[in-house]
């Protein structure tokens, strides 16, 4: 509980600070792109870098007014960090070989890592013991569950032909590989997690949620930014996103908003009972969860 709280927190305020000049750059000078993102992808590199932007002002933000000890604000960055990782993970693996290459590798390392010590930090000196009424639970456990129901049949169907012609696809690969080893995974997890009153489902579930927000309602974005690029917008990819997205940011809102927390072990409860619904950082929980 002595340990300083600034090795995490520069961690974020490095990856804020390198994601910046990349993500306003993109924004301001699309043609950094030209050549190595195809053409129908490029506005979805401008609506991806700006939301990376606003990631990068935020994480710095919640470094300097986040005090130790308000877990909530360390789920958020977790959330950004988790953004971040994912689209500069795009373009770290689609090879975006253009001058800001090796700043797209900076992110993505440093976004992982900041994930890593935040979640090691939240554990260590966060809330001992966290409580989500049950019916919250059971939903945001429920939506965190869809993900991978629908998503990894999804992306399988689409690889079984590549893998039965042997073509290797020149674009959003990248989108297999990020979703198919890390975020469904994650959503997997987690919902398990959620639903069994577990302390990490309980406590990471907004965080994912958080993510998968960023990651969505910048494809929405994407396809307002369309007509800038002579690109015809697709109502039901525009649609789908905002739905989608507008999911995220409700069952991720209601997880935190009422997600109760306590670092002295204890969690206050009307007339002192102490609910099942409570999940023990430290407890080695029985079967029965």
């Amino acid at each position: 509980m002595g340990r300083s709280r600034w090795p995490v927190r520069g961690l974020w305020i490095l990856t804020g600070a390198l994601t910046l000049p990349a993500a306003v750059t993109g924004l301001l000078v699309p043609g950094i792109y030209r050549g190595v993102v195809a053409a129908e992808l490029l506005p979805g590199a401008v609506s991806q870098d700006l939301m990376s932007a606003a990631a990068g002002i935020t994480l710095p933000v919640l470094a300097f007014a986040a005090r130790r000890g308000q877990a909530k604000a360390q789920i958020a960055a977790l959330g950004i960090l988790g953004y971040l990782f994912y689209a500069y993970g795009i373009y770290s693996i689609e090879r975006t070989y253009n001058g800001f290459y090796l700043l797209y590798l900076a992110v993505f390392a440093l976004s992982f890592w900041g994930m890593v010590y935040t979640a090691l930090e939240l554990r260590a000196d966060g809330p001992r013991r966290a409580r989500l009424p049950r019916g919250i639970r059971v939903l945001s456990a429920a939506g965190a569950l869809l993900q991978p129901l629908i998503f990894y049949p999804l992306w399988v169907a689409m690889l079984l032909p590549l893998m039965r012609t042997g073509e290797q696809i020149d674009s959003l690969y990248s989108v297999f590989i990020l979703d198919l080893c890390f975020i469904m995974p994650a959503f997997l997890i987690l919902a398990v997690g959620t639903f069994r009153r577990r302390w990490p489902g309980l406590v990471l579930m907004p965080a994912l949620y958080l993510l998968g927000f960023t990651l969505i309602f910048s494809l929405a974005l994407g396809e307002l930014f369309k007509p800038q690029f002579g690109v015809p917008v697709s109502a039901l990819s525009l649609w789908s996103s905002v739905l989608l997205s507008a999911l995220f940011l409700v069952l991720g809102g209601l997880h935190l908003w009422k997600l109760e927390l306590d670092s002295s072990g204890v969690v206050t409860q009307r007339r002192g009972i102490h609910r099942p619904d409570t999940a023990d950082a430290g407890a080695v929980q029985g079967p029965e969860g």
